[in-house]
């Protein structure tokens, strides 16, 4: 009997496990946000085509969860997080060796498809360890998880040698040895039958949980959009309004990611209605800060609104899944997972990509960021609208 058959890990040390294996799938697609600026240098390629690879990984989780989203619970959280894995450590690898865009764009397809196999298996594991530490690190995990990949990725080339390979290297020998832990992780959801039936994409929310979900459909759609603004456009602007050091861009991503983790910290406790309605409000003033340092050249402005906008962000997805999860059976769980980040996902890859091409066909990127902010001011109004028909009968 193997050492994974003889002694498995505590449900503490499993649930920071899984938890460190969501930050480092968000820092594994946030690692080649710095690295754009350089790609595009290298292989001479327009705006369009850095969103569009941007994009491409939200296609793939889409994909990913649209097929394996619910498979989880029918083989068990375990098998899934190990091929996932396996599937990101292989697009890191093609991240080390990319010589051009189709290596670039395979890369991130890769990568997002294993990001949206990982993303239901290990949320719904969390959630089966502790249910209300479990939704609280789902919300945590993102905004630490894309703010360390970014920071960490701008500093390696910045200060060390083999910029476009090194980050990949360190993330592939940090998934390595979380791989080993969760070969010695026990199960947390017993395997039933209906594996290959999960595979046909379909999205189904449970009777009980399909109002709250229509109601945060708007808020998910509007917070995602904002990380799809800083993801997709953050350091070109902080680059585009005066400072041109690489680590000084990746810090405005990192910036808008911990703000949100510190909005989910501060606001564990809070009802949920209550968590929304002081992201969307929060977002709303960091857009509007935002907006008004793109227009007159702050840079300190813009990052003012970045970590407002984070906070936005954080609050109204721990608030979005406050609202829906505690409505959910265990065998459910990581379906209705797979389809919040559904929406979240459209909000963060169709936007930038729309962004992509108004940069180049709509008047540059100071004219797209404006009114890429004033999309989002809009969107959050419409969500805050449908906010304040919900009265308190949403779950806290």
């Amino acid at each position: 009997m193997g050492i994974a058959g003889r002694r498995r890990l505590s449900p503490e040390v499993s649930l920071f496990l899984l938890a460190s294996i969501l930050v480092s799938f968000l820092a594994a697609s946030s690692a080649p946000t710095p690295l754009y600026g350089i790609y595009q240098a290298r292989w001479h390629f327009s705006p369009i085509t850095t969103t569009v690879v941007f994009a491409s990984y939200a296609v793939a989780v889409l994909v990913a969860l649209l097929t394996v989203g619910r498979l989880s619970d029918h083989v068990g959280r375990r098998p899934v997080l190990l091929v996932a894995i396996a599937v990101q450590v292989v697009a890191l690898v093609v991240f080390v060796f990319a010589d051009g865009v189709p290596t670039l764009l395979a890369a991130r397809v890769v990568q997002g498809l294993a990001a949206g196999a990982a993303t239901g298996a290990v949320g719904a594991a969390m959630l089966d360890i502790n249910r209300a530490r479990g939704t609280l690190t789902n919300a945590i995990a993102p905004g630490v998880g894309t703010g360390t990949g970014a920071l960490l990725s701008a500093l390696f080339i910045q200060y060390l040698p083999a910029p476009t390979r090194l980050v990949y290297l360190v993330l592939v020998a940090v998934l390595l040895i979380q791989a080993l832990g969760v070969l010695l992780m026990p199960e947390t959801v017993t395997p039933m039958s209906g594996a290959l039936r999960s595979l046909r994409p379909q999205v189904r929310v449970p009777r009980a949980a399909r109002r709250p979900v229509l109601v945060v459909l708007p808020v998910l759609f509007a917070v995602w959009a904002l990380a799809g603004f800083f993801g997709a456009l953050g350091p070109a602007l902080v680059r585009a309004l005066g400072p041109t050091s690489i680590v000084l861009g990746g810090t405005a991503l990192f910036v808008f990611a911990i703000s949100s983790s510190v909005a989910v910290l501060l606001l564990r406790n809070a009802p949920a209605r209550t968590v929304m309605l002081v992201g969307i409000t929060v977002l709303i003033v960091g857009m509007v800060v935002t907006l008004v340092s793109v227009t007159t050249d702050v840079v300190a402005g813009f990052f003012v609104g970045g970590a407002l906008g984070g906070a936005g962000f954080g609050a109204g997805f721990q608030g979005s899944l406050k609202t829906v999860m505690p409505l959910v059976e265990a065998h459910e769980r990581a379906s209705v997972l797979s389809v919040l980040y559904i929406i979240c996902y459209i909000g963060f890859g169709l936007p930038a990509v729309i962004a992509g091409f108004l940069v180049v066909y709509g008047g540059g990127l100071p004219r797209t960021a404006d009114e890429y902010s004033a999309a989002i001011i809009l969107l959050a109004a419409v969500a805050l609208f449908g906010l304040r028909g919900v009265g308190k009968r949403s779950p806290d």
